[in-house]
């Protein structure tokens, strides 16, 4: 049979989100979980490899297994052999014709940054500290000039490894409370890098460093050099993952 698990980690001690030849990623921690519970070997497949440092809150996963295993009996289970920054959120059952990957019609990632002159102890694997004051409205009336299906080579790592560059951003805004900006963006895929880079360049408008229009200019420039800096990945979290409604997937929220 074909199971989807939903799964949340803090990612600050892992190598990303994939299996990894030296270094640890998530995905060997809840195979290792899952295989004990199963009593075989089990591989997961993730609806996007998160990198080094980056969070989950809605990460989308699937494996096929011969084991009987009630529902409560897995997520349980799982969670018993995990350690406390991975945790499986729910369990459903799915047709083979699910695919964690390919089924997906979107995903969603929200970034934090903690704008204030003091750094945080408690923050600080968790959010983006810039001490210099940013002008939010700013930053999001520049991100609407991202809006749509673009080519984003501009926005993407010099490792990335994606065969196309064309992405659609279906949403994108920048927000404040008190001392924390927000930027969520959804799409039906991304690039390598593309997120921190889009936040990179947004907060050097937001600085002031450059005008609206200049978000624009790094666009069609195709160049990743143009761009601002790479925000640090601690500041990321993949909050959700879109489905068609048939396959039941538990949504979660952006």
């Amino acid at each position: 049979m074909r199971i989807a698990l939903g799964i949340e980690y803090d990612g600050t001690s892992y190598n990303g989100w994939q299996r990894q030849k030296s270094g640890l990623g998530v995905q060997q921690r809840l195979e290792e979980a899952l295989s004990l519970v199963a009593n075989e070997p089990i591989d997961v497949i993730c609806a996007g490899r998160t990198d080094t440092g980056v969070h989950a809150s809605g990460q989308v996963v699937h494996f096929d297994t011969t084991a009987e295993r009630s529902d409560r009996g897995w997520l349980l289970g799982a969670n018993s052999n995990l350690p406390d920054d991975i945790s499986v959120t729910w369990v459903h059952r799915v047709d083979d014709e699910f695919h964690a990957r390919f089924s997906a019609t979107g995903r969603s990632y929200r970034y934090q940054i903690l704008n204030r002159l003091q750094r945080s102890a408690l923050h600080r694997q968790r959010a983006w500290w810039v001490h210099q004051p940013l002008n939010e409205a700013l930053m999001n009336e520049a991100a609407q000039r991202l809006v749509g299906e673009h080519d984003f080579s501009a926005f993407r790592a010099a490792g990335c490894q994606a065969g196309s560059a064309v992405r659609e951003i279906t949403r994108i805004d920048v927000t404040r409370s008190g001392d924390w900006v927000t930027l969520r963006v959804s799409a039906n895929a991304f690039l390598m890098h593309m997120v921190r880079n889009i936040t990179g360049t947004l907060a050097a408008i937001g600085l002031g460093e450059e005008p609206a229009e200049w978000v624009t200019t790094v666009l069609e420039s195709a160049n990743r050099t143009i761009g601002g800096v790479t925000a640090p990945p601690q500041g990321l979290t993949l909050v959700s993952v879109d489905y068609p409604p048939e396959f039941g997937i538990p949504s979660a929220s952006a």
